[in-house]
């Protein structure tokens, strides 16, 4: 009788604990025009610091040429209703790369660490397929080019202006146009990102009223709003699952 009694109050605690579970609307940064990436749930705020959300370019511009692309994203911030994330990298199918790498092509990888002009530092992986296979010393020319290439969009560019060129994919058409001369290349992406440092900048909060969200202005002073640095230890999510 007291199993019996005991396994009633498990489940009626677990039923409790889905019941306080709300849905958060996860929310892109602003160099995504601040798009919804999707929804997760959390039966506290705190919970959601460190999830990552991934979803592909194709979800967020409807470009199915970009459908290859998958984007992650990192809850650094909530409100009532709201994620907000931070963009920390790209990565591409591996089926996509499959298709492109066949008998008799020239494949080319190439890992450059980089600093855009307002001071993050990103790993960037491009990545050239030729249509036939050509000599070693043509890949190095190649090679010397994606390198140029590469650390100059990012030096001319702040972090933002470098991700929309990284996956719109003006890079490698600036790769594609210089390596001509050497071979023409069958394809050019950039295969992978991920952010490895960022600068301590101040964000941008709101100053209004009119800029606050409706949620916090009806909440008291300070509750309503969750920061990274807040969630508790032992309380981070390595990705996007119910927590």
């Amino acid at each position: 009788m007291a199993r019996q009694t005991k396994s009633r109050a498990e489940a009626k605690k677990i039923k409790d604990r889905w019941r306080a579970k709300k849905w958060y609307t996860v929310v892109a940064p602003e160099m995504f025009d601040r798009a919804q990436l999707g929804e997760t749930l959390a039966d506290d705020p705190k919970k959601l610091m460190g999830r990552v959300m991934e979803v592909t370019l194709h979800d967020l511009t409807g470009d199915y040429s970009k459908m290859h692309l998958k984007l992650y994203f990192k809850i650094i911030r909530a409100s009532t209703n709201e994620a907000f994330t931070k963009f920390i990298g790209h990565d591409t199918t591996t089926d996509y790369i499959r298709r492109l790498t066949r008998r008799k092509r020239t494949k080319m990888d190439a890992v450059y660490k980089v600093t855009t002009k307002d001071g993050y530092i990103l790993r960037v992986k491009p990545l050239v397929i030729t249509e036939h296979r050509i000599q070693t010393s043509k890949q190095h020319a190649i090679r010397r080019i994606m390198e140029e290439v590469v650390k100059k969009s990012s030096e001319e560019s702040t972090f933002s202006e470098f991700v929309k060129k990284m996956l719109s994919g003006e890079i490698s058409a600036k790769i594609a146009k210089a390596a001509k001369p050497i071979y023409p290349l069958k394809r050019v992406e950039i295969r992978k990102s991920e952010v490895l440092f960022e600068p301590l900048v101040e964000e941008k909060k709101p100053s209004t009223a009119e800029e606050l969200p409706e949620e916090v202005l009806e909440g008291t002073p300070g509750e309503g709003v969750v920061e990274e640095g807040e969630a508790q230890e032992g309380e981070r999510s390595p990705v996007e699952t119910e927590a």
